[in-house]
């Protein structure tokens, strides 16, 4: 019986062992653990932070693309009025007799078209109406054409100027006084996809000299 009960007991002995070996050995402490949370925080806390990265990126190119935008529509798309006006002129009859009451003068003027925008303006048929003291002298046509954009078109215009009722102060200083009235209408194309619709009004004030047969102070509105 001894070697029967020796072998009884090893036998039980590598029983033991063996249960006691498909258990894991627990932890002698809770560093390991601690050690395994601390990582998952830091790891959590660089993707927010990430995110945070990623999201302040998109809000300033927003706010970038946002202000691009107003730029450009408060520049480039801005429709701005052109401008129209007498800006010089040469004569070629000028008859205006020393003692006299009467003018006949044939005038050449140089006219310009400034278009401040950045895109071309076409501008249609129209007239420029001339007087002397409220009274019409004398009308110049102007063709359609078109100011190329951020420039000025200058073209010449003939009109010929008479009057027969001079005053007598006029005579005196050899200064006549003359006005310039018109309208141009056309229409702005920007980056040729939109038109819109412009008028220009000319609105100018002149001397002509009649001792120096030239055209002096020039002011337009």
């Amino acid at each position: 019986f001894t070697g029967k009960n020796l072998r009884g007991k090893k036998a039980k002995m590598m029983a033991d062992k063996q249960q006691h070996q498909s258990y894991p050995l627990a932890p002698s402490n809770g560093y390991a653990r601690s050690d395994q949370e601390a990582g998952s925080e830091l790891s959590n806390e660089l993707r927010r932070k990430k995110r945070m990265k990623y999201l302040a990126y998109g809000v300033a190119f927003v706010v970038f693309q946002t202000a691009i935008i107003m730029i450009f529509a408060l520049t480039v798309m801005k429709v701005k009025t052109p401008k129209f006006r007498v800006r010089s002129a040469t004569f070629g009859t000028f008859n205006v007799p020393a003692n006299g009451t009467s003018f006949n003068i044939n005038m050449i003027a140089e006219v310009g078209v400034k278009n401040p925008n950045f895109g071309q303006y076409k501008y249609d048929d129209s007239a420029i109406a001339f007087f002397y003291r409220d009274v019409p002298i004398g009308s110049a046509s102007v063709s359609k054409a078109k100011a190329k954009l951020k420039s000025t078109r200058k073209f010449n215009v003939t009109v010929d100027l008479s009057f027969n009722n001079l005053l007598g102060n006029d005579i005196t200083t050899g200064i006549l006084p003359l006005t310039s009235q018109s309208t141009l209408k056309g229409k702005v194309e920007l980056m040729k996809v939109m038109k819109k619709k412009k008028s220009t009004q000319m609105n100018c004030t002149m001397e002509i000299n009649t001792s120096t047969q030239k055209l002096q102070n020039v002011t337009c509105k």
